[in-house]
């Protein structure tokens, strides 16, 4: 059988060029393949698509890649507390194409599956449907870019939206555990987005924390069809977005 491995995290993003369109899998900072991230920054590629739910938090993550500026535009739903991706949109320096976080799977898993577009309720009667969103700003805080409108359908008396599918040149996701045919298994919540991911990108990279020789079939969630590396990078440590505590009662005494 094919083995899919690759010894170093490096090694399998080393043919990443700039310009390339990316799908990065996880929610917040639960499920982001970190690793691969930090090769992506190693390997020093810039004008990056990145598309993502978000782009992590600050010195984190896709966090990181905005901080060297090696990203262009991205498609995703959450900006959050990430600062210097809201200081990079409102100052010009980044393209933001927001769209619904159901919306964003939907289409990422429509790019694997070969439908180019579809039909969805999310974004009715908004600017996603009409146009008119920023998508770029000048550094006078003017807008250079607004989004365009998307085609409308009626379909038994409600209205629908048009949406296109999303391929990406590459796919960078994070699993529990894998086999060395790139089959995948994803725990809880670190689930999300990781299988869209792989799905719509040419060229699917997985880092994972166990590698094994064989999976039982019913475990597979992705299957290896849809993945081209896997890189065994060990357990993970997720970080915190925000932070909230109380104080300490026995402190104030």
């Amino acid at each position: 059988m094919l083995d899919k491995t690759f010894s170093t995290a490096d090694e399998a993003v080393a043919d990443l060029f700039d310009g390339a369109s990316v799908a990065v899998g996880g929610f917040g900072l639960v499920g982001i393949p970190s690793v691969l991230i930090d090769a992506v920054r190693t390997l020093g590629v810039g004008d990056l698509t990145i598309i993502s739910n978000n782009c992590g938090t600050d010195g984190f993550g896709l966090g990181t890649l905005l901080e060297d500026r090696r990203v262009a535009r991205t498609i995703g739903s959450y900006i959050g507390s990430n600062r210097i991706y809201a200081q990079q949109y409102l100052s010009g320096d980044l393209s933001v194409e927001f769209t619904p976080q159901g919306t964003l799977a939907e289409r990422m898993r429509a790019g694997g599956a070969g439908i180019p577009a579809f039909y969805t309720k999310a974004g009715v009667g908004t600017e996603l449907a009409t146009g008119g969103l920023p998508v770029r700003y000048n550094p006078d805080g003017s807008v250079a870019e607004f989004s365009e409108p998307k085609e409308t359908r009626t379909f038994d008396g409600e209205d629908y939206i048009l949406e296109a599918a999303i391929k990406a040149d590459v796919g960078l996701v994070h699993a529990h555990k894998a086999d060395r045919q790139g089959n995948l298994v994803f725990r809880e919540t670190a689930q999300n987005f990781n299988p869209e991911a792989a799905k719509c990108a040419r060229v699917a990279i997985a880092q994972v924390e166990h590698l094994v020789d064989r999976l039982d079939p019913d475990e597979v969630h992705l299957p290896g069809i849809y993945v081209d590396r896997v890189v065994h990078v060990g357990p993970q440590e997720t970080g915190i977005e925000n932070r909230t505590t109380r104080p300490d009662k026995n402190s104030e005494a």
